[in-house]
């Protein structure tokens, strides 16, 4: 027969990595965003400078 006592530490820990893992997955996929988009605002910038001095 299985016990029917239920072991809350078992719970809670398995909790406690689910949301440690979560938290990692998420710092992850938002350094990957991070890259791509700075590289796009620098060459934005570049190419407003750019126009800015070929049009004065």
């Amino acid at each position: 027969m299985s016990d029917p006592q239920i072991d809350p530490a078992g719970n809670t820990q398995q909790f406690r990595a689910f949301a440690q893992n979560n938290e990692q997955e998420t710092a992850k996929q938002r350094t990957s965003y991070v890259i791509p988009i700075t590289i796009a605002v620098v060459a934005v910038v570049i190419i407003a400078v750019g126009a800015f001095l070929l049009l004065s």
